[in-house]
């Protein structure tokens, strides 16, 4: 499995650190919807689901996660904790975000609007969506 990171340029000075992130110059696609999780409580995890269209960067822009990608043959565990790095999470990937720091505010810019048939929630219904034979690793 391939992961594809985007650094987005700092601007700083004395006063702080700036990011600035365009529509279709700093990501692969035109940027639809817009939305971020805070507050997510210790143990606690987030996703466990795929999107049959939808692509997103993910960014931590405070505090820290992780964010375990499936493709249904691999698996990668990535930590979030820079907000000047975004991950490219493509359509027909399982994600789950986890071990949330205090303080953790995530970032999602996503290729499309909300579409609930867009979703895959049911780990065995991907794997058969993606042609994937189920794996002895449960899912998180």
């Amino acid at each position: 499995m391939k992961i594809e990171k985007f650094f987005f340029e700092p601007h700083g000075d004395y006063r702080g650190q700036l990011v600035a992130i365009e529509n279709e110059k700093s990501i692969p696609f035109d940027i639809k919807r817009v939305y971020y999780m805070y507050d997510t409580k210790g143990g606690i995890s987030r996703g466990h689901h795929a999107h049959r269209n939808l692509k997103q960067v993910l960014v931590c822009v405070a505090g820290s996660c992780r964010l375990l990608l499936d493709d249904g043959k691999e698996r990668e565990d990535i930590v979030l904790n820079r907000p000047f790095e975004g991950v490219y999470v493509d359509n027909c990937m399982w994600r789950i975000m986890y071990d949330f720091t205090p303080g953790t505010v995530l970032l999602v810019l996503a290729s499309e609007l909300y579409e609930p048939e867009d979703y895959i929630y049911d780990y065995a219904e991907f794997l058969k969506y993606v042609g994937a034979e189920p794996h002895p690793e449960a899912e998180v």
